[in-house]
């Protein structure tokens, strides 16, 4: 609310912690609730407010929506997204995924989050499809509930997609279903790629989004178009290129920073003028993540360039590690990431959750037989449960902090 400059807060009735931080702040507050016909009603004292006044018809340069970035490797930051950066990237989602009045998606991320209430709720009802929007996401429920609702697709982070794979003959899931399912907003492995399709007999597009592009970016494509597992596909009515450090774009191929321009852009972050200075070049939009580019357009991406290891200079990139990881057929979840290191001024180490026998000796030597040597971790703790952000994405900088108090030898 301090950040937003917030001047009212609607709330809904009894107690809500958004109460009293907007008491703290002296922000006005109103209650709204909705009557047994759907209509809302909005009341202040338990007093219904019935007065209105008419305002003009917002333009495309106003601000529609005020979020934050998800904070996974810095403080999250204020994004004012405008109508008209919604309308262009709407158009941009349900282009690419062909939606249409039929589609039915179930919202199973949350709606206070670009991926949920963007990705899937917006671009569905933009096109007249319809949602269905249980109370919290649960696996022993999903399936009865994708079945009363003939539901047609999903999008869901890839710890999402695991759960219900893990889950999947125990619930008696069905092998055919959905007309599609999107993975976004972390990386899928081409293992866990692979095996939802076997299982659930869809096609699976993973995209590429951030709070400033007002979501999607790019995203692999519905049959009989590409889609590549381990990549997050081609730019959808959004141009991509990749810039080395002095504002050059790079050639085909070559590894460095993804950036971003297009009408779903932001234009810059609220009261932040050194943030808005790093992030925009030349008329570019700088992503904090790396990646390259090949021939046909296709992003790859090799992971934010602020967990990014250095082990005695050799760049490793934590995704490619965490894919090697996921290939164990015992591990279930994994992250990878540096730690300080006397001689190599960064060491690699992982965190993984298990889902039979195993040792942390035999995930590394697996990683041996799947990665160079130098990629693979020194250490890999076993661990009961990832720490995550509320949108289902793994802290990693979290992780490392956790193991990292001491400098490796």
């Amino acid at each position: 609310m301090e950040d937003a400059e917030a001047q009212l807060a609607i709330l809904p009735l009894g107690e809500h912690a958004a109460r009293e931080a907007a008491a703290q702040l002296g922000v006005p507050t109103i209650e709204a609730s909705l009557d047994d016909s759907g209509r809302t009603s909005l009341s202040k004292g338990g007093d219904t407010l019935t007065a209105r006044r008419d305002a003009p018809a917002p333009s495309p340069d106003d601000v529609a929506l005020f979020l934050h970035t998800s904070g996974t490797t810095s403080r999250p930051k204020g994004v004012p997204l405008t109508h008209g950066n919604l309308a262009a990237s709407i158009k941009n989602i349900s282009d690419t995924y062909r939606l249409t009045p039929d589609d039915i998606a179930m919202v199973v991320m949350p709606l206070f989050h670009v991926h949920g209430l963007i990705g899937v709720s917006l671009s569905t009802l933009s096109t007249g499809g319809s949602l269905v929007v249980p109370p919290r996401f649960s696996a022993s429920r999903f399936w009865g509930e994708q079945k009363d609702s003939g539901a047609t697709w999903y999008s869901a982070v890839p710890t999402i997609h695991q759960i219900l794979l893990a889950r999947a003959d125990e619930d008696g899931a069905p092998h055919s279903s959905f007309r599609l399912i999107r993975s976004c907003s972390s990386a899928l492995a081409p293992a866990v790629f692979e095996q939802l399709e076997a299982r659930f007999g869809a096609p699976v597009l993973e995209a590429y989004g951030m709070t400033e592009a007002s979501h999607q970016m790019s995203s692999n494509l519905l049959p009989p178009g590409d889609r590549m597992p381990g990549t997050v596909g081609k730019g959808t009515g959004v141009d991509i290129g990749i810039m080395d450090d002095d504002g050059n774009l790079v050639s085909t191929g070559g590894l460095a920073e993804v950036v971003i321009r297009g009408a779903n852009v932001t234009h810059g972050y609220h009261n932040n003028p050194d943030a808005n200075a790093e992030a925009f070049t030349n008329g570019w939009f700088r992503t904090g993540d790396q990646g390259f580019l090949d021939a046909d357009g296709t992003l790859t991406l090799t992971g934010r360039l602020k967990e990014l290891i250095n082990r005695g200079g050799e760049k490793i990139s934590p995704l490619e590690v965490d894919a090697a990881l996921l290939g164990h057929p015992a591990v279930a979840e994994a992250v990878c990431f540096g730690v300080p290191h006397t001689m190599y001024g960064e060491a690699v180490q992982a965190a993984v959750v298990v889902s039979a026998d195993t040792d942390e000796d035999a995930i590394r030597a697996y990683c041996g037989e799947h990665l160079a040597g130098f990629k693979v971790p020194d250490r890999v703790y076993i661990i009961d449960t990832m720490p995550r952000t509320a949108t289902g994405k793994i802290q990693r900088r979290h992780i490392a902090a956790m193991f990292s108090e001491a400098p490796a030898q």
